[in-house]
């Protein structure tokens, strides 16, 4: 007894210190990053409105859209992270990962996967419930499984890259079937404005997995460092971002709605990626976290801003 109570504090201090499972989980797979995906989401369900829109029905839609997204990215972040588990406990850049560690166990990473996939259906459902959109519902379980398939691709193919700007490319094609089912035959900006996405992330893919390409060819796992090496792969994101950038530009060319603040927009998300090349140049890995993180969040969101804003002038 009197063991146990000289180390109660000490106790005390490590329960304290030892986050719930799912508050590791979510901290590890970093919600903010959302940011990436979710603007052009909301700038696709903008684009996809009718003409006179109800207000208060499509406010209602977008905050299932979020709530979908939010969850989506969850399931297949965590997807991730379990697929990866081994994998990341033998690089030395995500061993610290909490599945990778041991922090978090298999089955606590496994719940909160299952839970965000269970709730990403019920929102899907709601826009059947609510304003009789039978498609959310219909392509809810192709999408988790779509989302979910990046994690494995880097097993067999060095195109792992595209399969993730794939991934996050059919959040605006979700978006606008969301909120009208025919708004992507009506409106092939919003196709314009996924291949963007899909260019522009495979581009910013590649240059992050540069930290890892000695791992890569170590291990036999595929990707475009892996394969061409730091020179080529940087030359192929380029191109990819270059193709972006025309994407955006015929996205504003094929829809009327979308004007000078929105090609405003583009020019500077093309100065952006011209910077975030500018930086690796120069400082090489040591300018990753601010060519990758701080720029490209930038990005969406002056385009998602910029874009929505354009489809209501």
């Amino acid at each position: 007894m009197p063991d146990l109570i000289e180390n109660t504090p000490a106790l005390l201090v490590q329960t304290k210190a030892s986050p719930h499972p799912i508050t590791l989980a979510l901290s590890d797979i970093k919600l903010h990053h959302s940011v990436f995906a979710l603007p052009f989401a909301v700038l696709a369900a903008f684009m996809a409105l009718p003409a006179n829109p109800d207000w208060g029905r499509f406010t209602a839609q977008l905050a299932l859209i979020v709530a979908c997204m939010v969850f989506a990215r969850t399931w297949a972040m965590l997807v991730n992270r379990i697929a990866d588990r081994r994998i990341d406990k033998d690089n030395p850049r995500t061993a610290r990962r909490p599945l990778a560690s041991g922090a978090l166990s298999l089955r606590a990473a496994s719940m909160t996967a299952s839970i965000s996939a269970i709730a990403f259906v019920l929102c899907c459902a709601g826009f059947l419930l609510f304003f009789d959109n039978p498609w959310p519902l219909a392509l809810s379980l192709p999408t988790l499984a779509w989302i979910a398939f990046y994690s494995f691709t880097k097993r067999f193919t060095a195109l792992c890259h595209i399969f993730l700007g794939g991934a996050l490319a059919a959040s605006p094609l979700a978006a606008a079937i969301a909120i009208d089912p025919t708004a992507l035959s009506s409106t092939p900006s919003i196709w314009f404005l996924a291949a963007m996405v899909l260019c522009w992330v495979a581009g910013f893919d590649i240059l992050y997995a540069l930290q890892d390409l000695d791992f890569d060819r170590k291990t036999k796992l595929h990707s475009i460092p892996a394969a061409l090496g730091a020179k080529g792969a940087a030359w192929v994101s380029r191109t990819l971002h270059l193709i972006a950038i025309v994407m955006l530009t015929l996205a504003a060319f094929n829809d009327e709605r979308l004007g000078v603040m929105f090609l405003a927009a583009a020019a500077v998300c093309a100065a952006l990626l011209i910077t975030e090349h500018a930086i690796l140049i120069k400082r090489g890995l040591a300018g990753l976290p601010m060519a990758f993180f701080t720029i490209n969040g930038v990005v969406s969101l002056i385009l998602g801003a910029a874009g929505s804003i354009d489809t209501l002038i």
